[in-house]
């Protein structure tokens, strides 16, 4: 059975997320989505206002069809360490330094790294600030 595992905060679950979901599972058999924990989420993007904590961000990406498995996750580097997988599928805009780092674990343990792209035309950000114009 093949692994897929991808990464994420997923706040306000949208289109853009379910092609994510839909992409990683076709690359294999299980997927697991592993959502930062709030903390971590702060500690990345300051500033940040979550409007789902850890628990209700899980709960609703388990609900979703595609995924078969939710871990929790600190950041990229260590989820890697912790997770049994063969693929790690990431999007493009995930460059920090804990993703470079999680990257080169993958190729020191035969583990494939996917980079797919974002859904035009939505995301988080995109949501909030639309909805921000309209309160």
């Amino acid at each position: 059975m093949k692994k897929i595992l991808t990464v994420g905060v997923f706040d306000l679950l949208h289109f853009g997320h379910m092609e994510l979901f839909r992409k990683a599972k076709a690359l294999g058999d299980h997927l697991i989505v592993a959502v930062q924990d709030d903390e971590n989420v702060v500690k990345f993007k300051p500033g940040t206002k979550l409007t789902y904590n850890t628990e209700q961000r899980c709960y609703m990406v388990a609900s979703i069809r595609y995924v078969d498995e939710v871990v929790v996750y600190k950041n990229a580097e260590s989820i890697v360490q912790e997770v049994d997988f063969d693929v790690f599928a990431r999007g493009p805009d995930q460059t920090n330094s804990s993703f470079l780092a999680a990257e080169k674990w993958c190729a020191a343990h035969q583990k494939e790294v996917v980079i797919l792209p974002r859904t035009e035309g939505i995301s988080t950000s995109l949501i909030k600030e639309i909805l921000s114009k309209k309160s």
